[in-house]
């Protein structure tokens, strides 16, 4: 389950959104790991048989997600999914407002400068307009 303000966040909680920006906590350890992640997926899909292809959007695997670091992933497989807090930092409405403070808050908090964090890097392409908002 996902926390937002101390509350379970849920589908309905979410209507307008994009993104957000999330922390996992190893309760056993304290490490932490901050990300982003899309509510929704896009892929492509053939249309007719023919060579163009038609973009879908579908819902994400947001609700299950646990984050991409492999150092994560193989402590939440070791000491299961009970063993960590999943809460969203940030609510976003669109990608780059995401991208935008994914970095701020690992900026902020000083991710790669700690062992307690899993974070290994910090990868960010910002534009001016995706903070006016």
């Amino acid at each position: 389950m996902w926390y937002y303000n101390d509350k379970e966040i849920g589908d309905e909680d979410i209507e307008g959104y994009v993104s957000f920006v999330y922390r996992i906590t190893n309760l056993e350890t304290g490490r932490q790991y901050i990300g982003k992640k899309n509510f929704t997926k896009v892929r492509s899909k053939k249309v007719k048989g023919k060579t163009r292809r038609k973009k879908v959007k579908s819902a994400s695997d947001w609700q299950e997600y646990f984050g991409s670091n492999l150092n994560l992933l193989a402590d939440v497989e070791k000491l299961g999914r009970d063993r960590f807090k999943r809460e969203i930092l940030k609510l976003c409405k669109s990608k780059g407002t995401a991208n935008y403070w994914e970095a701020w808050y690992q900026m902020n908090e000083k991710v790669l400068e700690s062992d307690n964090y899993y974070n290994d890097w910090i990868m960010v392409k910002v534009h001016r307009s995706h903070i006016k908002s």
